[in-house]
């Protein structure tokens, strides 16, 4: 949850796990303070956990559009939590003690517990979110917690000093059950109502995927589509950022009057680059490679998207590939070195989200651009989406440091965008050239691009003081510097 609203999954994963585990180490030094009734203790932590934990997502989700102290919130739940499970382990090997061997108890306990980590570490990527979603799955870990608590007061019954004392918690344990339960069948309408807090226009399509939360609002001024929190665009000036992410790299290319037959597109599944390249009749193949399935999905079959994108999903010449961008150039990479042919494309768009996540972050890195120029044909020409040069200047030319150290050799463009403000773009190429003056002189009419025009071609080309080039680390893999700059520099403006 932190990593979805906070971005930057690493940093929360790190801290998130860190304060937990020191958590429960107070916890465990905390258990030497309790001298009686042990059974009872623990199977009131037990039910504490369900109710705290199972909680904590909706808690969360429902808080971080609410309170200014959001993090606070955060750490709490989770030194909480961590305390509380921190007092699990010791009480139970107290309250068995006398049934086992020291060595053997010490064994079981552990053993269980770390088996018991396995299976939740390998459930939660694999099923609970993709399945259940944050909060759903919260829940349902939270009602598993309620069932540990109520078992343990039928298991350990003869450990309990007061029957009263055993049957009260089973009530409690029933009570926090049914709320979890509640919760759970009521998962839908809390996301819903968090979520009209999270965005400004009416949500009109919501949906979890394995790999991120799509989001469709729509207001007066159109719809807007969102990825995890994030703006990916706005419908009334979305023209303006694809038109300038395609058509500059076409003009690049009529000027070595080189045909342009195969056009890669990495991201960008929404179909609106794909709209823009299929106004090039010259165009024999367009490769599309996006990550989620269930966002090709919704471009292909949603109302408000396919007329937006005009139906680009229909076009013969489109093959869609979903798959990860990097592992899916990394085995055409492979495949080359092992002599197999593999075609080169004219044209690619790079089409990322910015770098927020390191996840994000290695599809900006060295190594993936020396993997993107391995594709590109001798003379093609790539293009690269790179933030704001105004409000993320560093971030901007560290990706141009990038492609210079991946042995490319870029050009660096913005336009303006109402919706992002100022945005930015390389081209880049195998060989030195001349940015490009002119639009393509094989492209359909003018009358078919609402914002690009050649003055406006020359005109990005050029850069304020307050723009321009500034020294930049290049991002490789093994540090991914772009990813912490890009946090520092937008948290300014949020």
């Amino acid at each position: 949850m932190a990593s979805y609203v906070l971005g930057d999954s690493v940093t929360q994963f790190s801290t998130v796990i860190g304060v937990y585990l020191f958590a429960m180490g107070i916890g465990a030094w905390v258990s030497h303070m309790i001298h009686h009734d042990l059974c009872a203790r623990f199977v009131a932590t037990e039910i504490a956990v369900a109710l705290i934990g199972g909680g904590s997502g909706a808690v969360l989700f429902l808080a971080f559009p609410r309170i200014a102290w959001f993090r606070v919130l955060l750490y709490g739940q989770v030194f909480v939590v961590g305390l509380l499970v921190g007092l699990e382990i010791p009480l139970l090997m107290r309250i068995l003690q006398d049934r086992y061997e020291f060595k053997a108890l010490v064994s079981r306990v552990l053993t269980a517990d770390y088996l018991g980590a396995l299976l939740a570490s390998l459930a939660f990527p694999l099923f609970l979110v993709p399945k259940l979603g944050l909060i759903r799955g919260g829940f349902v870990v939270g009602m598993m917690n309620a069932l540990v608590a109520l078992g343990c007061t039928y298991i350990l019954k003869d450990a309990f000093r007061r029957p009263r004392m055993a049957r009260w918690l089973q009530v409690q344990g029933w009570i926090v059950f049914l709320l979890l339960g509640a919760g759970m069948m009521g998962s839908d309408a809390i996301i819903s109502f968090a979520e009209a807090q999270l965005y400004s226009e009416p949500i009109i399509y919501a949906e979890q995927t394995p790999y991120q939360r799509l989001v469709m609002t729509r207001g007066r001024n159109g719809f807007q589509l969102y990825l995890n929190g994030h703006l990916q665009f706005t419908s009334y000036d979305e023209h303006r950022y694809h038109e300038a992410l395609v058509h500059p790299a076409f003009a690049a290319m009529a000027q070595w009057r080189e045909p342009t037959k195969r056009v890669l597109v990495l991201g960008g599944g929404d179909g609106l680059a794909v709209r823009e390249i299929r106004k090039y009749p010259d165009v024999k193949e367009i490769w599309l490679v996006d990550l989620d399935p269930a966002v090709t999905t919704l471009a292909r079959k949603n109302a408000w998207l396919t007329e937006l994108n005009e139906y680009a999903f229909d076009d013969p010449r489109l093959r869609v590939i979903n798959q990860d961008a990097m592992v899916w150039l990394q085995q055409r990479h492979q495949q080359g070195l092992e002599g197999q042919p593999i075609p080169k494309f004219d044209v690619m768009i790079i089409d990322f989200p910015d770098p927020s996540t390191y996840a994000v972050g290695k599809l900006y890195t060295t190594r993936f651009y020396q993997l993107a120029k391995f594709a590109l044909s001798p003379r093609g020409v790539m293009v690269v989406q790179a933030t704001s040069p105004l409000y993320a200047r560093l971030s901007y030319w560290c990706i141009y440091e990038t492609l210079m150290a991946s042995s490319l050799y870029p050009s660096a463009f913005h336009v303006a965008v109402p919706s992002f403000g100022e945005w930015g773009f390389f081209l880049a190429a195998h060989h030195r050239f001349e940015p490009p003056s002119e639009l393509s002189a094989h492209r359909t009419p003018q009358s078919q691009l609402r914002y690009i025009n050649n003055a406006v071609l020359r005109s990005a080309f050029v850069f304020a003081e307050d723009m321009g080039p500034v020294q930049a680390e290049a991002n490789r893999l093994d540090n991914q510097v772009l990813v912490q700059i890009y946090g520092t520099e937008w948290s300014r403006w949020q």
